[in-house]
């Protein structure tokens, strides 16, 4: 019975395919299975897997930020998805994470490597980093890499320094190194400058943002060549690294790319170890005095007072009595003009001097044009401060000549140099300036802000 049953069924089947092909109609495939790209689509989901470090994911002032958490939520925004992360204790559990298949995408700061290469899927490079020994200034110091086996070298586990460093073993054999699985880069560095380890290797865009919170800390050399930064894409997501590649190319032709990657990095560039821990050893015995003020002015203008803290250090390094050769005076150096314009009597007056500088700068932003957004509107009015709104409006006319945004800081920024140069000035409304100070003027807050936030737990 088996057997006729089985050569019944097997009849019908034929049947079927002979009346498929008289009619010419095919026989149903089984759907495929939906492609991650379009899984995240309609989902409307793309799940990040990424790590806290200054330079990827944290969470500053009640909202998150990072260059790698705003890079690839601006690219959730053009697949028009939402961006999910998934926060992990490091660069060894997001590797581990990616090859479980646990995210859609890992932002977090990972170094293309040829070890890599052959295990995950890599979107196109966005940034280019430089792999550095790292000790702390005033202590012995490695020359070169013959030395490197006299130190003690703490590194991540599973990173690119050690793939770096087993490299560099085979030409060294007697270089050693520990590994470290249970905290960032950030606190390796912090232990440096404690006087815990020795050295320690970190790629330089970490280094450069920690060197401002461990003024100590002090590079000894590199060791590697310029290495690029990329996402890792889940295993079989080669339609979403294509989207990736597409996104990126409109992304970067935009500006977009370098306008963040000069938020995060490019007021780094100038190192100064001197005023940098003078700023920190200030911070305890003249700014609790000023605090007060500062947080009074903050609150009447709507400006942070890190800001204006920030400002005021770069302006008098909290010195009341300052003078300038120009004859600006005082804890906000105003002029006679401006002081008299925002009602201040006594220009050494610290209250007054700083409610005056917040008055002021407060005026500054509101004349900056709407189009300026963001972060952009501060550091507009800051070099407003400087340099005086008319010259800016110079240089954003400039600006608009050469084809820049003049409403984006990093544009502006490279313009505002020009304003020295006779060909140029002599164009414009206002003149001469010396443009390239109010850069650095900037710059100079930009950095300051940045320690005295980290270390805004002091002063609540």
């Amino acid at each position: 019975m088996r057997l006729l049953k089985n050569r019944s069924i097997g009849m019908t089947c034929l049947a079927a395919v002979a009346v498929s092909f008289f009619f010419g109609c095919e026989i149903p495939k089984k759907p495929s299975p939906p492609t991650l790209l379009e899984t995240i689509l309609q989902k409307k989901k793309l799940v990040v897997l990424t790590h806290n470090s200054s330079t990827t994911y944290y969470e500053n002032q009640d909202r998150f930020v990072g260059f790698e958490r705003d890079l690839v939520t601006d690219f959730a925004k053009y697949l028009g998805v939402q961006a999910q992360f998934l926060v992990l204790d490091g660069v060894s559990e997001v590797l581990q994470a990616m090859r479980e298949g646990k995210g859609d995408i890992a932002a977090a700061g990972l170094t293309r490597t040829e070890k890599r290469e052959k295990t995950y899927l890599f979107g196109p490079d966005y940034y280019t980093v430089q792999q550095q020994v790292v000790c702390r200034r005033g202590a012995k110091i490695p020359k070169n890499l013959a030395d490197l086996p006299n130190f003690q070298i703490s590194i991540i586990k599973d990173s690119s320094y050690e793939e770096r460093l087993k490299e560099l073993k085979l030409e060294i054999p007697d270089l050693n190194w520990t590994l470290v699985d249970d905290m960032p880069t950030e606190m390796l560095l912090e232990k440096v400058w404690e006087k815990e380890i020795e050295c320690v290797v970190a790629d330089s865009n970490i280094v450069a943002i920690n060197r401002r919170y461990f003024p100590e800390l002090e590079i000894a050399f590199p060791i590697s060549e310029e290495q690029p930064l990329a996402w890792i894409i889940r295993e079989g997501g080669e339609g979403l690294k294509k989207e990736v590649e597409e996104w990126l190319k409109k992304y970067e032709h935009d500006r977009h790319l370098a306008a963040l990657q000069s938020r995060y990095y490019s007021y780094l560039a100038i190192f100064d170890y001197v005023d940098i821990r003078t700023f920190h050893k200030r911070l305890s015995t003249h700014l609790p005095k000023l605090l007060p003020t500062f947080k009074k002015a903050a609150k009447k203008y709507n400006i942070p007072w890190t800001l204006l803290a920030s400002q005021a250090y770069q302006e008098s390094h909290w010195n009341r009595r300052a003078k300038s050769p120009t004859g600006v005076r005082g804890l906000m150096m105003l002029t006679l003009k401006t002081a008299k314009q925002v009602g201040v009597k006594n220009r050494l007056n610290a209250s007054e001097s700083i409610m005056g500088g917040a008055k002021y700068f407060s005026q500054l932003l509101k004349r900056i044009p709407e189009n300026v957004e963001g972060p952009d509107r501060l550091w507009y009015a800051l070099a407003a401060y400087n340099v005086g709104m008319g010259h800016l409006y110079d240089a954003r006319t400039l600006a608009k000549r050469f084809g820049k945004n003049p409403n984006k800081w990093h544009d502006l920024k490279t313009i505002l140099p020009l304003l020295s140069q006779r060909k140029y000035y002599r164009t414009l409304k206002r003149g001469y300036a010396r443009g390239s100070e109010p850069v650095r003027y900037v710059q100079r807050i930009r950095e300051f802000h940045d320690i005295l936030k980290a270390n805004v737990d002091m002063f609540e």
